[in-house]
């Protein structure tokens, strides 16, 4: 008693159960209750695996297979996760049947060359280890799902091309540089993680996959290439931590769908196709045969030189692009300048030239894709006149060097429908031109501001036009809806307020009913023309016209 007191609690604690269970057959003093704990689960673990094939070893810090003694060979599921393995059990790769391993959270250095037993594996994650290679006969496997993520590789075998099963592919977390271009043989591939490596460009064979999921944050990568704009069963990108430049950091913030439409402007202005609106292109293709891309064919007794006026803006009988760009879309469509300043961004030569912070506003609006449909539209247009205008007799034939049209003229008997004639139309588009330019001037000149190059946008929610009214008459127009920077954009409701506010204030000082616009050529942006004719009216009233305000 006295010795057990002296040694502490523990000295007695440890010869009461030397005294009652000494007789007990697995009892070791060496060994205490927590090691005791973990063999008895482990050995139920293994008895579990042969009964069940699956097999659960994660998390006892093991060092070596301690499935020896038991047969799991029909074992279709292992994990072996969070322990101190320095190889893949050779046991392991002798289940045949095996479908999934997870090795996650190791410290293995290699994979074994027998790993190609395990001809049913669909699932391996070999993430969390020290791999600095992957071997070449690692994708004979029949995977579907490969995470390698969070080791040491610094290159990807050309061999993964084989892996035709792949559906999904980790290698985040590593030190790869370059992936190889045969990653673009993954037709079964659905996700692709590359986070956090040191790849500073992106492969272009990765267009042709059917990629849902495209993780490439925490890279060098400085442009996307636009051939991405063909991966269209894309639902997430993740390119955050990259020194972006095509497209730009703000197109980027705003998500996939700006992302995409910067990729298809890019694809226009850089290709010259017929997906890409060269409707020279498509005038060689539909076009008869007598009909040529030479000057000398539609005018032999001409000279064509650089001042003979073919192709040029100059001069009353020349006609531009953005003339003919303007004949074809009254004839079905009604096309606003802001389109036309959209064609010129596809390579189309038109009269308005855009640098790129326009085109990086232009991108921002919602609009773009419905308007490059209609774009479409016109190319097809333009084509089906073609082959109308040739069933007629010919006498001219007008070829731009990028916009090919033929407008046939008879000789002996005039066109049936006069809005068809180019003299016309080009007469329109001038006066309409004319009108929108002194709209601008007007406005700037009386309020004393700098209108952006929409002029359009810039009027449709009525506060300009009300500044305007009461600069003409104060208090004409009572309450005004303003922007705040809380609020940096009005509701269609407080727009329509302004409009209708501005309309009947022209209507109280004077202006004629006949010169008043309708609130929808503001809103819409679809009647410029009206517009200025209403402020020009309200503008000419004379000096004692608005002092009949109080008399009404």
């Amino acid at each position: 008693m006295k010795m057990a007191s002296s040694q502490g609690g523990v000295g007695a604690v440890t010869a009461l159960p030397n005294h009652h269970l000494s007789n007990g057959p697995h009892w070791n003093p060496g060994i205490n209750q927590h090691q005791l704990h973990t063999a008895r689960s482990l050995d139920r673990a293994l008895e579990d695996a042969v009964c069940s094939g699956t097999l659960n070893l994660s998390g006892r810090k093991l060092r070596d297979y301690p499935g020896l003694c038991y047969d799991l060979t029909d074992t279709t599921q292992a994990d072996m996760s969070k322990n101190r393995l320095t190889e893949i059990p050779p046991e392991v790769c002798l289940f045949a049947p095996l479908e999934s391993l997870n090795l996650y959270h190791n410290c293995i250095k290699c994979i074994p060359e027998t790993i190609i037993n395990l001809q049913m594996l669909t699932y391996l994650n070999i993430s969390r280890n020290l791999l600095s290679t992957l071997p070449k006969y690692l994708f004979s496997l029949p995977l579907k799902v490969l995470v390698v993520s969070n080791n040491k590789l610094v290159s990807i075998p050309e061999e993964i091309g084989k892996a035709k099963e792949l559906m999904e592919l980790d290698i985040s977390c590593n030190e790869i540089q370059v992936l190889p271009p045969q990653v673009g043989r993954l037709q079964a591939l659905r996700e692709l993680n590359i986070r956090r490596n040191c790849l500073h460009m992106l492969p272009e064979e990765l267009a042709d996959l059917p990629l849902t999921r495209l993780d490439f944050s925490c890279n060098k990568i400085t442009e996307i290439p636009p051939v991405y704009r063909r991966l269209r069963q894309l639902q997430h990108i993740i390119l955050d931590n990259n020194p972006m430049q095509s497209p730009p950091a703000q197109i980027c913030l705003k998500g996939k769908v700006h992302i995409f439409k910067y990729l298809n402007i890019q694809t226009c202005r850089l290709n010259k196709k017929p997906d890409s609106l060269d409707l020279p292109s498509l005038g060689k293709r539909f076009l008869p045969q007598p009909l040529t891309d030479s000057m000398e064919d539609f005018y032999p007794s001409k000279n064509h030189g650089p001042d003979s006026g073919i192709g040029s803006d100059n001069g009353d009988k020349r006609l531009s692009t953005t003339e003919y760009g303007h004949i074809v879309s009254s004839c079905y469509y009604s096309v606003s300048v802001k389109q036309l300043a959209y064609v010129s961004d596809c390579h189309v030569p038109v009269a308005c030239s855009s640098d790129k912070d326009q085109l990086a506003e232009e991108e921002e609006e919602e609009e773009e894709e419905e308007e490059l449909k209609e774009v479409l539209d016109l190319r097809k247009i333009a084509v089906q006149l073609l082959q109308q205008e040739q069933q007629n007799s010919m006498s001219h034939a007008i070829c731009f060097p990028y916009v090919v049209a033929a407008f046939c003229r008879s000789s002996r008997q005039e066109p049936s429908d006069p809005s068809f004639t180019m003299r016309r139309k080009m007469e329109h588009l001038r006066e309409e031109m004319e009108q929108v330019g002194l709209l601008r001037q007007n406005l700037e000149s009386r309020l004393k501001v700098l209108l952006p190059d929409d002029v359009g946008a810039a009027l449709m929610d009525g506060v300009v036009l009300c500044h305007l009214a009461n600069h003409i008459r104060p208090r004409s127009v009572a309450s005004i809806h303003v922007p705040s920077p809380a609020v940096p954009k009005l509701s269609m409701a407080k727009c329509r307020r302004n409009v209708e506010n501005f309309l009947d204030a022209c209507k109280k000082l004077g202006v004629p009913q006949d010169k008043l616009c309708l609130p929808h050529h503001i809103l819409e942006e679809r009647g410029l023309v009206k517009v200025g004719m209403t402020v020009q009216a309200l503008l000419d009233l004379p000096a004692s016209k608005p002092t009949q305000l109080s008399a009404v």
